[in-house]
C-alpha cells in the first residue's frame, strides 16, 4: 500500500468528519478532495526530497518539528489554531511548494470544486498531519537518515505519477517548471467528476 493510500485510510470516519465540519462541506466532497490533495502534498515532498540538500533539510524538520506525534493530537492542534511549528499549516506549505504554493491551491480548487479559501484551507490542514505520518514512518521503519527519507518519497512520488488520477495529474501541473501556468484543469475536472461521483457524466 502506497503511503498516500495508508494515510488516506488513517484520515476516515472522525478526522475525515473534523475536516468536512471545518471546511463547511459535506463529507464526500472532503473525501474527494482529501483523495486528490494528499497525493499532491506527497509528491511534492518527493520532488523536493529528489535534490540532496532538500532531502537534508526535510529530515531536520521532520527530526525537529514532528516526530512523536500521532495523526489526531496534530489534526486537534491545527482545528485549535496551535501556533507550534508542527501545527504551522502555513508555513510548512511555502516549504513544500515554494513559489507554486498558489497554483497547488488553485489547482486543487479547480479540480475538486472547492472554493480558493476552502482549497487553501485544506491543504494547511493536510500539511502538518503529513509531515506527523511522514515522521512516525521514519522512525518506525528504521530508515531515519535523509537517504532513506529521499528513497521511500521518491518511491512514493513515482506511485503517485503512474497511478495518475486527480492528485497524479495536478502534482504534474503545479511541478510543471515552465511557468505556463497552464493546467489541463478541463481534463482533471471531467476526471474528477468521474472519479468523486458528482454526476458530470
Amino acid at each position: 500500500m502506497s503511503l498516500t493510500d495508508d494515510l488516506l485510510s488513517q484520515l476516515q470516519g472522525a478526522p475525515l468528519q473534523q475536516v468536512s465540519q471545518q471546511l463547511g462541506i459535506d463529507s464526500q466532497q472532503a473525501s474527494g478532495a482529501i483523495s486528490a490533495a494528499l497525493p499532491l502534498l506527497m509528491g511534492a515532498l518527493g520532488n523536493n526530497a529528489a535534490k540532496p540538500q532538500g532531502a537534508e533539510a526535510l529530515f531536520g524538520a521532520l527530526q525537529n518539528n514532528h516526530s512523536g506525534l500521532d495523526i489526531g493530537s496534530v489534526l486537534g492542534a491545527v482545528m485549535g489554531g496551535g501556533n507550534s511549528p508542527a501545527a504551522n499549516g502555513a508555513g510548512i506549505l511555502g516549504h513544500i511548494f515554494g513559489g507554486n504554493q498558489n497554483r497547488a491551491e488553485t489547482g486543487l480548487a479547480q479540480a475538486t470544486g472547492l472554493s480558493p479559501s476552502s482549497s487553501s484551507q485544506l491543504l494547511k490542514i493536510l500539511a502538518p498531519i503529513v509531515m506527523a505520518y511522514i515522521a512516525q514512518r521514519m522512525s518506525s521503519g528504521g530508515q531515519a537518515s535523509a537517504g532513506g527519507l529521499a528513497q521511500i518519497l521518491g518511491q512514493e512520488k513515482q506511485q503517485v505519477t503512474q497511478a495518475g488520477g486527480i492528485g497524479g495529474g495536478l502534482l504534474g501541473s503545479v511541478m510543471d517548471q515552465d511557468g505556463d501556468g497552464q493546467f489541463g484543469v478541463s481534463d482533471l475536472i471531467k476526471l474528477g467528476s468521474g472519479l468523486l461521483g458528482s454526476g458530470k457524466r
